[in-house]
């Protein structure tokens, strides 16, 4: 970002701030979720636990659903390693990061589990914290991944604006979502 300030002011442009929100919104969906969990744990409501934990993994499985969206329409349209450093860094922490959530969504299930077994009890639920940690971490990471990417950068530029980038949903509507299934490289609008 120091050494090329105008490639990185120009980059948000390239990406879906709507898909950044997404992730942001999953993930700290996600960890709300999980923190409800704890909480019911430690009030010996395992059964309120799990529900949480099931919804926490449900919102948590956004993170890659929307990658794997994003990542075939940035294909499609030229952003792939070539794209230059803004896009290769964008690659490397996110893709990175997603390494880390599919690890936290594998721990989550071990959770769910050991809370489904009657493992974990209001007195020890060790685990459960260690993992919510774990989890939090990953949402702390992403929170700073995010602004890097999509707000201070888009908000350095003055061309862009925060509601209409040129990335992934862009102008969402059901037709064009359904059209990015059908042919991921024709362009929205």
């Amino acid at each position: 970002r120091a050494h090329h300030p105008e490639i990185f002011r120009n980059g948000p442009e390239q990406l879906s701030l709507l898909a950044g929100t997404g992730y942001t919104l999953m993930l700290l969906t996600s960890g709300w979720c999980v923190a409800r969990a704890l909480h019911a744990m430690r009030a010996s409501r395992q059964r309120a636990c799990l529900q949480w934990m099931m919804g926490a993994f449900v919102f948590g499985l956004g993170y890659p659903v929307i990658k794997l969206f994003e990542v075939r329409w940035n294909l499609a349209h030229g952003l792939n390693g070539d794209a230059g450093v803004f896009i290769v860094t964008y690659y490397y922490l996110s893709f990175n990061h997603l390494i880390h959530v599919f690890w936290g969504l594998l721990g989550m299930i071990w959770v769910m589990l050991r809370t489904g077994t009657g493992s974990y009890s209001a007195e020890e639920h060790s685990g459960l914290e260690s993992f919510a940690v774990y989890w939090h971490t990953t949402d702390i990471i992403w929170l700073m991944i995010f602004p890097l990417f999509y707000v201070l950068s888009a908000s350095l530029n003055p061309g862009a604006t925060l509601l209409s980038t040129n990335g992934l949903f862009s102008k969402i509507s059901l037709d064009n979502y359904v059209q990015l299934f059908q042919d991921p490289s024709r362009p929205y609008g």
